[in-house]
C-alpha cells in the first residue's frame, strides 16, 4: 500500500530556514529528501536532508541529541555513510525519521527544533560535495513507457511497432551499477563497434549518436529473500524513494549490438543520478491512478494486478530536459527546454516493476536501483530522448546559437528537472540531474 498523507504534508507548515519558504523552491519543509554529502575538508560522507538551499547534517543532529527518542535502528542508520541502512528499514520506522525532521525544521509548534543548533547542523548546499545516495548492488532499467516503445518500434518495424509481449510483461534489462554517476560528473564520449552501413563490417571508435534518456530512478527498500516473490499488494513498501536518472545511450553502438540479447556497451558506460532521494512518504499527495490502458489492451496478469496500485499506482511528476551547448554558455545564453513529459504516463507502475522483478524469486536488496526507462508522452514535445525528438537524427532542431542537434556533441550539458504540484499542497521538486559530454581522450571523470 502506498504511503498515507499526514501532518508532514500540511500546506500551512513553514520552516525557520527562510529559503525553504521561497516560492518555487524544490525543497520546502513538506519535501525533506535525503542524500549523502561530504563537508569541505572532510572526506567522510554523511547523510543529509535538503531544506531550501541548505543541508541538515543528520550525523551532527544525532551528536547533539536531536534524534533522541527515535527507534535505535533509525538513529544508528543516520550515522552511517550511505542511505542503505535507512532503506532497509520497514516504512513504519522510516516514517518516524520524516516526522522528526519535520519537527526539527518547522517554524512553529515543534516539540523539538534544530533552530538553536543551526550553526552546527546546517550548511549551504553550495558547500556540500554530493555523493551517490547509496551503495548500489544491482541496477535494472525498465522500458515502461508505451509511447517511447511505440516510437522506437515505428523506426524499426513501421507496420508492427510493439512486440507481442509488451502489453503483458514489464520489459527490462540489467544495467551496470559500477558506472552510476552523481549529478555534475562529466560523461566521456564512449567508444564502441558501429556499423554505418547496417549489415557490417563494423568500425570501432567514438559514438556519433550519443543520446540522453529522461528517466526516473527508484531506490528499493527492505527487499525479499531468494525464492520469495514480492506480492503486488506489498510492492510499494519496498520503494524507498525516487530520483532523476539520465541513462546515457550510444545509439549507433546499440543498433549494432542489440540483437539478439539487447543493450550492453551502448548503455553500461554511464548513468547519471540526481543526488537527493525524494521519499515515498513525501510523494503521497501526488499519487494518481495508474495509466488507463486503451480499449483492447489486455489486463495485467493476476499477480501484476492490485486494487491499490490501480487506484494510486501513478505519480504526477512533471519532467523536463534542458540542453546547453558550449557555445551557448560562452555567449551567456540560458539552457533551452528540449522536451517535457510526466511519470503518470507510464504503462507499467513502479509496484508492477518491483513485483515482476521478484516474481521468479529474484532477491532485491536495500539500495538496489530500478529505473523507469525513457519517460515519453503522446506529443512530439514529450519525447524523452533525442532518438525520438529528432526521429533518428532525421529531424534536427536548432539551438539559439544557430547550431543544429541530431545527437549530443562534445561540450553539451543535459539538465533533467522534476516537480510535483497539486492543489491544496505545497509543490516539491527533485533538484537537478546534470551531465556534460567530454571527449573520450580529454581525461577521466572523478567519481566518489
Amino acid at each position: 500500500m502506498s504511503a498515507p498523507i499526514d501532518g508532514t504534508h500540511d500546506a500551512a507548515l513553514q520552516s525557520w530556514v527562510a529559503s525553504a519558504n521561497a516560492p518555487g523552491t524544490d525543497f520546502p519543509v513538506q519535501n525533506l529528501p535525503l542524500g549523502v554529502f561530504a563537508r569541505s575538508g572532510d572526506a567522510r560522507p554523511r547523510i543529509g536532508c535538503a531544506i531550501g538551499d541548505q543541508v541538515l547534517d543528520l550525523e551532527a543532529c544525532a551528536e547533539r541529541g536531536l534524534l533522541r527518542g527515535l527507534p535505535e535502528d533509525v538513529e544508528e542508520a543516520c550515522r552511517t555513510v550511505t542511505l542503505n541502512a535507512l532503506m532497509g528499514l520497514e516504512p513504519r520506522l522510516r516514517g518516524t525519521l520524516r516526522h522528526r525532521l519535520s519537527h526539527l525544521l518547522r517554524a512553529e509548534g515543534a516539540f523539538v527544533t534544530a533552530r538553536n543548533d543551526r550553526a552546527d547542523v546546517l550548511l549551504p548546499q553550495s558547500e556540500a560535495e554530493m555523493r551517490l545516495p547509496a551503495a548500489v548492488g544491482d541496477y535494472t532499467d525498465f522500458y515502461a513507457s508505451i509511447f517511447h516503445a511505440n516510437n522506437v518500434g515505428r523506426m524499426l518495424r513501421p507496420d508492427n511497432p510493439l512486440l507481442p509481449n509488451y502489453r503483458w510483461v514489464p520489459i527490462g534489462y540489467h544495467g551496470r551499477a559500477s558506472s552510476l554517476l552523481v549529478s555534475g560528473a562529466t560523461v566521456p564520449r564512449p567508444r564502441g563497434q558501429t556499423a554505418p552501413r547496417g549489415e557490417g563490417p563494423p568500425e570501432f571508435g567514438p559514438t556519433r549518436s550519443l543520446d540522453y534518456e529522461l528517466e526516473v530512478g527508484a531506490f528499493l527498500g527492505p527487499g525479499n529473500t531468494l525464492g520469495s516473490p514480492i506480492p503486488i499488494a506489498e510492492a510499494e513498501e519496498h520503494v524507498f524513494g525516487l530520483c532523476l536518472a539520465n541513462d546515457w545511450s550510444a545509439r549507433d553502438v546499440q543498433r549494432w549490438e542489440y540483437q539478439p540479447l539487447g543493450p550492453f556497451l551502448s548503455k553500461s558506460f554511464a548513468t547519471s543520478l540526481s543526488p537527493w532521494v525524494v521519499t515515498a512518504e513525501a510523494l503521497a499527495p501526488f499519487r494518481v491512478p495508474a495509466f488507463v490502458r486503451p480499449d483492447g489492451d489486455p489486463e495485467p496478469l493476476p499477480h501484476l494486478r492490485g486494487e491499490d496500485d490501480a487506484a494510486r499506482g501513478g505519480i504526477d511528476l512533471r519532467l523536463e530536459v534542458l540542453l546547453s551547448s558550449e557555445a551557448m554558455r560562452r555567449e551567456g545564453k540560458p539552457p533551452v527546454r528540449v522536451s517535457r513529459s510526466n511519470l503518470r504516463d507510464l504503462y507499467w507502475t513502479l509496484a508492477q516493476m518491483v513485483t515482476h522483478h521478484s516474481s521468479n524469486g529474484c532477491n532485491l536488496r536495500p539500495g538496489d536501483l530500478i529505473a523507469s526507462g525513457t519517460v515519453s508522452g503522446p506529443e512530439e514535445e514529450s519525447r524523452g530522448c533525442l532518438l525520438e525528438r529528432t526521429w533518428r537524427g532525421e529531424q534536427p532542431f536548432t539551438l539559439p546559437t544557430g547550431e543544429e542537434r541530431r545527437f549530443l556533441e562534445d561540450g553539451d550539458e543535459v539538465i533533467l528537472r522534476g516537480r510535483c504540484e497539486r492543489d491544496s499542497f505545497v509543490p516539491i521538486g527533485f533538484g537537478e540531474c546534470r551531465g556534460v559530454i567530454e571527449r573520450f581522450d580529454e581525461g577521466v571523470r572523478s567519481q566518489t
